[in-house]
Protein backbone atom coordinates (compact mmCIF):
# COMPACT_ATOMS: atom_id res chain seq x y z
CA UNK A 1 0.00 0.00 0.00
CA UNK A 2 1.47 3.54 -0.98
CA UNK A 3 0.91 6.35 1.23
CA UNK A 4 0.13 9.64 0.80
CA UNK A 5 2.90 12.31 1.37
CA UNK A 6 1.09 13.34 4.80
CA UNK A 7 0.60 9.83 5.76
CA UNK A 8 4.16 9.33 5.50
CA UNK A 9 5.26 11.99 7.32
CA UNK A 10 2.94 11.27 10.17
CA UNK A 11 4.73 7.79 10.49
CA UNK A 12 8.27 9.25 10.11
CA UNK A 13 7.48 12.12 12.87
CA UNK A 14 5.97 9.32 15.50
CA UNK A 15 9.27 8.12 15.06
CA UNK A 16 11.22 11.04 15.79
CA UNK A 17 12.30 12.08 12.01
CA UNK A 18 11.65 16.36 11.16
CA UNK A 19 8.54 17.32 9.09
CA UNK A 20 7.84 20.93 8.23
CA UNK A 21 5.03 22.42 10.09
CA UNK A 22 1.78 22.11 8.25
CA UNK A 23 -1.60 21.04 8.60
CA UNK A 24 -3.80 18.39 6.04
CA UNK A 25 -7.15 19.98 4.92
CA UNK A 26 -10.16 19.05 2.54
CA UNK A 27 -11.93 21.09 -0.34
CA UNK A 28 -14.45 23.40 2.38
CA UNK A 29 -12.12 22.99 5.39
CA UNK A 30 -11.40 25.35 7.59
CA UNK A 31 -7.82 26.37 7.69
CA UNK A 32 -5.46 28.02 9.51
CA UNK A 33 -1.69 29.10 7.26
CA UNK A 34 -0.87 32.00 5.88
CA UNK A 35 1.38 33.03 2.87
CA UNK A 36 3.96 32.07 2.58
CA UNK A 37 3.07 28.50 2.36
CA UNK A 38 3.91 25.35 -0.08
CA UNK A 39 0.90 23.56 -1.09
CA UNK A 40 1.24 20.39 -2.51
CA UNK A 41 -1.83 17.81 -3.96
CA UNK A 42 -2.03 14.66 -2.18
CA UNK A 43 -2.14 12.10 -4.75
CA UNK A 44 -0.78 8.41 -4.54
CA UNK A 45 2.15 8.82 -7.54
CA UNK A 46 5.25 10.46 -8.29
CA UNK A 47 6.14 13.68 -9.67
CA UNK A 48 3.65 15.69 -8.81
CA UNK A 49 6.05 19.11 -8.87
CA UNK A 50 6.99 18.79 -12.27
CA UNK A 51 2.74 18.16 -12.93
CA UNK A 52 1.98 21.27 -11.44
CA UNK A 53 0.97 19.72 -8.01
CA UNK A 54 3.14 21.78 -5.64
CA UNK A 55 2.70 25.47 -5.37
CA UNK A 56 4.50 27.91 -3.86
CA UNK A 57 2.30 31.10 -2.66
CA UNK A 58 3.71 34.24 -1.49
CA UNK A 59 0.48 36.38 -1.45
CA UNK A 60 -2.50 35.50 0.92
CA UNK A 61 -4.51 36.52 -1.86
CA UNK A 62 -3.09 34.25 -4.01
CA UNK A 63 -4.23 31.32 -1.62
CA UNK A 64 -7.73 30.23 -2.22
CA UNK A 65 -7.35 30.37 -6.21
CA UNK A 66 -4.72 28.04 -5.94
CA UNK A 67 -6.18 25.71 -3.56
CA UNK A 68 -9.35 25.35 -6.18
CA UNK A 69 -7.02 24.90 -8.98
CA UNK A 70 -5.31 22.26 -7.10
CA UNK A 71 -8.02 19.94 -6.24
CA UNK A 72 -9.42 20.42 -10.00
CA UNK A 73 -6.20 19.42 -11.38
CA UNK A 74 -5.34 15.44 -12.03
CA UNK A 75 -2.02 13.91 -11.99
CA UNK A 76 -1.93 11.25 -13.45
CA UNK A 77 -5.37 10.40 -13.58
CA UNK A 78 -5.55 11.03 -9.31
CA UNK A 79 -7.50 13.92 -8.40
CA UNK A 80 -6.69 15.07 -4.90
CA UNK A 81 -8.75 14.48 -1.70
CA UNK A 82 -6.94 16.57 0.38
CA UNK A 83 -3.78 19.47 0.35
CA UNK A 84 -1.21 19.28 2.48
CA UNK A 85 -0.04 22.88 3.02
CA UNK A 86 3.60 23.43 4.45
CA UNK A 87 5.92 26.18 5.84
CA UNK A 88 8.32 27.53 3.33
CA UNK A 89 11.93 26.71 3.80
CA UNK A 90 14.87 28.40 3.24
CA UNK A 91 17.11 25.55 1.81
CA UNK A 92 20.61 25.44 1.70
CA UNK A 93 21.10 22.01 0.50
CA UNK A 94 19.08 19.11 -0.82
CA UNK A 95 19.76 15.33 -0.24
CA UNK A 96 18.50 11.68 -1.29
CA UNK A 97 17.78 9.24 1.23
CA UNK A 98 16.06 6.20 1.50
CA UNK A 99 15.41 2.38 3.33
CA UNK A 100 14.51 -0.79 0.76
CA UNK A 101 14.76 -4.14 0.61
CA UNK A 102 16.82 -5.72 -1.71
CA UNK A 103 15.25 -8.88 -2.92
CA UNK A 104 18.66 -10.42 -3.76
CA UNK A 105 20.94 -9.82 -0.41
CA UNK A 106 17.02 -10.18 2.02
CA UNK A 107 19.16 -7.29 3.53
CA UNK A 108 17.28 -3.90 4.37
CA UNK A 109 19.77 -1.45 2.23
CA UNK A 110 19.97 2.24 2.54
CA UNK A 111 19.98 4.71 -0.64
CA UNK A 112 21.31 8.51 -0.47
CA UNK A 113 22.46 10.67 -3.01
CA UNK A 114 24.53 14.33 -2.57
CA UNK A 115 21.51 15.24 -4.99
CA UNK A 116 18.26 15.16 -4.23
CA UNK A 117 14.75 16.85 -5.81
CA UNK A 118 12.88 16.36 -8.77
CA UNK A 119 16.15 15.26 -10.75
CA UNK A 120 17.44 12.21 -8.52
CA UNK A 121 15.86 9.69 -10.83
CA UNK A 122 18.02 10.59 -13.70
CA UNK A 123 21.35 10.27 -11.96
CA UNK A 124 23.27 6.76 -12.44
CA UNK A 125 23.24 3.76 -10.32
CA UNK A 126 26.81 4.14 -9.51
CA UNK A 127 27.15 7.75 -8.37
CA UNK A 128 24.15 6.34 -4.98
CA UNK A 129 25.52 5.88 -1.77
CA UNK A 130 24.66 2.30 -0.86
CA UNK A 131 24.79 0.08 2.70
CA UNK A 132 23.55 -3.05 3.76
CA UNK A 133 22.04 -1.89 7.33
CA UNK A 134 21.12 -3.45 10.42
CA UNK A 135 20.42 -1.68 13.70
CA UNK A 136 23.71 -2.85 15.08
CA UNK A 137 25.56 -0.17 12.05
CA UNK A 138 23.32 2.26 12.24
CA UNK A 139 25.93 4.90 14.46
CA UNK A 140 28.70 3.78 11.90
CA UNK A 141 26.61 4.04 8.75
CA UNK A 142 24.99 7.48 9.60
CA UNK A 143 28.77 8.89 9.92
CA UNK A 144 29.70 7.45 7.15
CA UNK A 145 27.19 8.62 5.02
CA UNK A 146 27.54 12.19 6.80
CA UNK A 147 30.84 12.41 4.95
CA UNK A 148 29.55 11.40 1.29
CA UNK A 149 26.85 14.18 1.56
CA UNK A 150 29.62 16.27 3.10
CA UNK A 151 28.17 17.38 6.44
CA UNK A 152 29.92 15.97 8.90
CA UNK A 153 29.47 18.45 11.24
CA UNK A 154 25.65 17.47 11.30
CA UNK A 155 26.85 13.57 11.86
CA UNK A 156 24.64 14.04 15.22
CA UNK A 157 21.51 15.31 13.34
CA UNK A 158 22.09 12.27 10.61
CA UNK A 159 22.41 9.67 13.49
CA UNK A 160 18.75 10.64 14.59
CA UNK A 161 17.19 10.95 10.89
CA UNK A 162 18.65 7.82 10.18
CA UNK A 163 17.88 5.93 13.22
CA UNK A 164 14.22 7.13 13.52
CA UNK A 165 13.76 6.21 9.61
CA UNK A 166 15.53 2.78 10.34
CA UNK A 167 12.37 2.41 13.44
CA UNK A 168 9.73 3.64 11.27
CA UNK A 169 10.38 1.00 8.68
CA UNK A 170 10.84 -1.27 10.98
CA UNK A 171 7.69 -0.91 12.90
CA UNK A 172 5.50 -0.17 9.95
CA UNK A 173 6.61 -3.66 8.04
CA UNK A 174 7.48 -1.26 5.06
CA UNK A 175 8.75 -2.03 1.98
CA UNK A 176 10.11 1.36 0.70
CA UNK A 177 10.85 4.30 3.20
CA UNK A 178 12.08 7.59 1.04
CA UNK A 179 12.89 11.43 2.08
CA UNK A 180 13.56 13.50 -1.04
CA UNK A 181 14.79 15.77 -0.95
CA UNK A 182 16.33 15.65 2.55
CA UNK A 183 16.90 19.32 3.70
CA UNK A 184 19.47 20.98 4.97
CA UNK A 185 17.82 24.55 5.94
CA UNK A 186 19.55 27.60 5.90
CA UNK A 187 19.31 27.62 10.39
CA UNK A 188 21.56 24.46 9.90
CA UNK A 189 18.52 21.99 10.53
CA UNK A 190 17.52 18.59 8.30
CA UNK A 191 14.41 18.14 7.60
CA UNK A 192 12.22 15.32 5.88
CA UNK A 193 11.10 17.66 2.91
CA UNK A 194 9.12 15.62 1.05
CA UNK A 195 8.92 11.18 2.09
CA UNK A 196 7.48 7.99 0.27
CA UNK A 197 6.50 5.13 1.89
CA UNK A 198 5.22 1.95 0.65
CA UNK A 199 4.12 -0.34 3.63
CA UNK A 200 3.19 -4.33 3.28
CA UNK A 201 -0.44 -5.21 2.73
CA UNK A 202 0.71 -8.34 4.57
CA UNK A 203 0.84 -7.16 7.90
CA UNK A 204 -2.39 -5.34 8.18
CA UNK A 205 -3.27 -7.70 10.65
CA UNK A 206 -0.51 -6.11 13.19
CA UNK A 207 -1.50 -2.66 12.54
CA UNK A 208 -5.37 -2.22 14.03
CA UNK A 209 -4.44 1.52 14.46
CA UNK A 210 -3.23 2.42 10.70
CA UNK A 211 -6.41 4.56 9.14
CA UNK A 212 -4.60 5.34 5.59
CA UNK A 213 -6.81 7.16 3.16
CA UNK A 214 -8.58 4.96 0.67
CA UNK A 215 -6.64 5.89 -2.79
CA UNK A 216 -7.84 3.39 -5.20
CA UNK A 217 -4.15 1.94 -5.92
CA UNK A 218 -5.42 -1.83 -5.70
CA UNK A 219 -4.87 -2.23 -9.23
CA UNK A 220 -1.63 -1.41 -11.52
CA UNK A 221 -2.63 1.71 -13.70
CA UNK A 222 -0.08 3.38 -15.84
CA UNK A 223 -0.83 6.64 -18.11
CA UNK A 224 1.18 5.77 -21.38
CA UNK A 225 1.26 8.68 -22.79
CA UNK A 226 -1.01 12.13 -23.12
CA UNK A 227 -2.52 11.61 -25.81
CA UNK A 228 -4.15 8.15 -26.08
CA UNK A 229 -7.73 8.12 -27.27
CA UNK A 230 -7.93 4.61 -26.69
CA UNK A 231 -8.38 3.58 -22.87
CA UNK A 232 -8.12 0.69 -21.41
CA UNK A 233 -9.60 -2.16 -18.47
CA UNK A 234 -8.46 -5.72 -18.17
CA UNK A 235 -8.11 -8.13 -15.80
CA UNK A 236 -4.39 -9.85 -15.53
CA UNK A 237 -0.97 -8.24 -16.17
CA UNK A 238 -0.83 -10.86 -19.26
CA UNK A 239 -4.42 -10.35 -20.75
CA UNK A 240 -4.10 -6.23 -20.47
CA UNK A 241 -0.50 -5.86 -22.54
CA UNK A 242 -1.98 -8.26 -24.98
CA UNK A 243 -5.29 -6.33 -24.89
CA UNK A 244 -2.75 -2.63 -25.34
CA UNK A 245 -0.57 -4.04 -27.97
CA UNK A 246 -3.50 -5.13 -29.74
CA UNK A 247 -5.12 -1.54 -29.67
CA UNK A 248 -1.45 0.07 -30.99
CA UNK A 249 -1.07 -2.79 -33.78
CA UNK A 250 -4.23 -1.74 -35.30
CA UNK A 251 -2.88 2.01 -35.42
CA UNK A 252 -5.16 3.66 -32.42
CA UNK A 253 -3.24 5.09 -29.40
CA UNK A 254 -3.98 3.38 -25.89
CA UNK A 255 -4.26 5.37 -23.76
CA UNK A 256 -3.10 3.57 -20.68
CA UNK A 257 -2.71 0.07 -18.55
CA UNK A 258 -4.70 -1.26 -16.50
CA UNK A 259 -5.00 -4.58 -14.39
CA UNK A 260 -7.71 -4.51 -12.01
CA UNK A 261 -6.38 -8.03 -10.67
CA UNK A 262 -8.12 -11.11 -9.41
CA UNK A 263 -10.05 -9.56 -6.38
CA UNK A 264 -11.26 -6.09 -7.52
CA UNK A 265 -14.72 -5.13 -6.28
CA UNK A 266 -17.66 -2.94 -7.96
CA UNK A 267 -16.25 -0.01 -5.94
CA UNK A 268 -12.89 -0.56 -6.61
CA UNK A 269 -13.64 -1.25 -10.68
CA UNK A 270 -15.97 2.16 -10.34
CA UNK A 271 -12.93 4.35 -9.02
CA UNK A 272 -10.82 2.83 -12.23
CA UNK A 273 -13.56 4.32 -14.43
CA UNK A 274 -12.89 7.51 -12.36
CA UNK A 275 -9.53 7.76 -13.05
CA UNK A 276 -9.55 6.97 -16.87
CA UNK A 277 -12.62 9.61 -17.09
CA UNK A 278 -9.51 12.34 -15.95
CA UNK A 279 -7.80 11.43 -18.69
CA UNK A 280 -8.20 14.42 -21.86
CA UNK A 281 -8.13 12.88 -24.94
CA UNK A 282 -9.77 9.36 -23.97
CA UNK A 283 -12.85 8.76 -26.54
CA UNK A 284 -13.29 5.03 -25.68
CA UNK A 285 -12.25 2.49 -22.66
CA UNK A 286 -12.35 -0.77 -23.80
CA UNK A 287 -13.57 -3.12 -21.11
CA UNK A 288 -11.56 -6.68 -21.79
CA UNK A 289 -12.54 -8.86 -18.84
CA UNK A 290 -11.89 -13.38 -18.40
CA UNK A 291 -13.92 -13.30 -15.16
CA UNK A 292 -11.90 -16.32 -13.32
CA UNK A 293 -11.57 -14.81 -9.24
CA UNK A 294 -12.99 -11.50 -10.87
CA UNK A 295 -16.94 -11.76 -11.15
CA UNK A 296 -18.56 -10.19 -14.68
CA UNK A 297 -21.38 -9.70 -12.76
CA UNK A 298 -18.79 -7.62 -10.58
CA UNK A 299 -18.07 -5.20 -13.65
CA UNK A 300 -20.84 -5.07 -14.96
CA UNK A 301 -22.19 -3.67 -12.01
CA UNK A 302 -19.72 -1.30 -12.03
CA UNK A 303 -20.37 -0.44 -15.91
CA UNK A 304 -23.86 0.71 -14.81
CA UNK A 305 -22.70 3.01 -11.64
CA UNK A 306 -19.86 4.64 -13.93
CA UNK A 307 -22.27 5.48 -16.62
CA UNK A 308 -25.15 7.04 -13.82
CA UNK A 309 -22.78 8.71 -12.08
CA UNK A 310 -19.56 10.21 -14.14
CA UNK A 311 -20.55 13.19 -16.28
CA UNK A 312 -19.29 12.77 -19.64
CA UNK A 313 -17.78 9.11 -19.51
CA UNK A 314 -16.67 8.11 -22.87
CA UNK A 315 -18.30 5.52 -25.39
CA UNK A 316 -17.82 1.95 -23.51
CA UNK A 317 -17.25 -1.04 -25.31
CA UNK A 318 -17.09 -4.47 -23.28
CA UNK A 319 -16.23 -7.77 -24.07
CA UNK A 320 -17.14 -10.03 -20.60
CA UNK A 321 -16.24 -13.62 -20.77
CA UNK A 322 -16.59 -16.81 -17.80
CA UNK A 323 -17.46 -16.29 -14.43
CA UNK A 324 -21.38 -14.67 -13.95
CA UNK A 325 -21.33 -14.18 -17.51
CA UNK A 326 -25.14 -14.51 -17.89
CA UNK A 327 -25.71 -12.40 -15.27
CA UNK A 328 -23.54 -9.55 -16.37
CA UNK A 329 -25.15 -10.09 -19.95
CA UNK A 330 -28.50 -9.83 -18.33
CA UNK A 331 -27.53 -6.40 -16.20
CA UNK A 332 -26.01 -4.50 -19.12
CA UNK A 333 -28.67 -5.47 -21.44
CA UNK A 334 -31.22 -3.59 -18.59
CA UNK A 335 -29.37 -0.52 -19.23
CA UNK A 336 -28.97 -0.91 -23.10
CA UNK A 337 -25.01 -1.79 -22.95
CA UNK A 338 -24.61 -4.47 -25.73
CA UNK A 339 -21.16 -7.07 -24.47
CA UNK A 340 -18.72 -7.51 -27.49
CA UNK A 341 -18.02 -11.34 -28.73
CA UNK A 342 -14.05 -10.51 -28.57
CA UNK A 343 -11.46 -8.04 -28.53
CA UNK A 344 -10.80 -7.86 -32.41
CA UNK A 345 -14.71 -7.43 -33.01
CA UNK A 346 -14.28 -4.54 -30.86
CA UNK A 347 -11.58 -2.91 -32.52
CA UNK A 348 -13.16 -3.25 -36.03
CA UNK A 349 -16.33 -0.97 -34.40
CA UNK A 350 -13.60 1.85 -32.80
CA UNK A 351 -11.32 1.77 -35.82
Amino acid sequence: MKLLEYEAKQLLAAAGVPIPRGEVFARGEARSFSAPVVLKSQVPTGGRGKLGGVRIVQSETEIEDTINQLFDHPIKGFRPQKLLAEELLAIESEFYFSFTINRETSQIELLASAGGGVEVEEQAAADFFRRPVDARSLDTLSDELADYLDIADKAFLLQDIVAGAYSCFINNDCLLLEINPLILTARGALVAGDAKITVDDAALFRHSDWQFQDKATDHNFVILGPSGTVATIANGAGLAMATVDTIAARGLTPANFLDIGGTATPDKILQCFQQIAQLPKVEVIVINIFGGIVRCDDVAAAIISARQQIANLPRLAVRLIGNREAQARELLAQHETPLYPDLETILEDIA
